[in-house]
């Protein structure tokens, strides 16, 4: 009996031992999983914390490139703008240039004009002293003609 006593004592704290075992890992079970649960809720926290900022620099990143290009097609824009400008600065000059040569060809033409008809009418007051000198001198060769055939 004293056998049976201890035996069943030792079966009792066994299972006793075995219960508190059992009770202290599913508390630590309990534990761990509240703890993994904890941490997969925090991990979940910074992931979409994570994934906001990608977002967040994803947004701001097409906005810079939106503005990069924005940037370059107005030096584009400024580029042809001047190239415009002087091509028209060109071409004022170029038409002035054309005017003033216009208006020396025209200053020249007329110049011409009056110098020919200038030349037209030396040409017939010429001819007309001319005429009359030649008069004279016939008259003047037939006066002295009179005067030897006098003598």
């Amino acid at each position: 009996m004293g056998n049976g006593v201890c035996s069943r004592r030792q079966r009792r704290i066994f299972q006793c031992l075995l219960l508190v075992t059992v009770v202290c890992g599913v508390m630590y079970g309990g534990m761990m999983s509240y703890e993994m649960h904890k941490q997969l809720k925090r991990t979940e926290a910074m992931a979409l914390k994570y994934q906001q900022h990608q977002e967040s620099l994803s947004a701001q990143l097409q906005v810079y490139e939106h503005r990069s290009r924005l940037e370059k097609s107005l030096q584009k824009e400024r580029l042809e703008h001047k190239k415009a400008k002087e091509y028209l600065v060109y071409k004022l000059e170029a038409q002035q240039s054309l005017n003033k040569e216009k208006n020396q060809h025209e200053d020249l033409k007329r110049q011409y004009y009056d110098l020919h008809e200038q030349h037209q009418v030396q040409g017939k007051d010429h001819s007309r002293l001319l005429d009359e000198h030649k008069e004279r001198y016939d008259k003047l060769q037939e006066a002295k003609e009179i005067e030897v055939s006098q003598l």
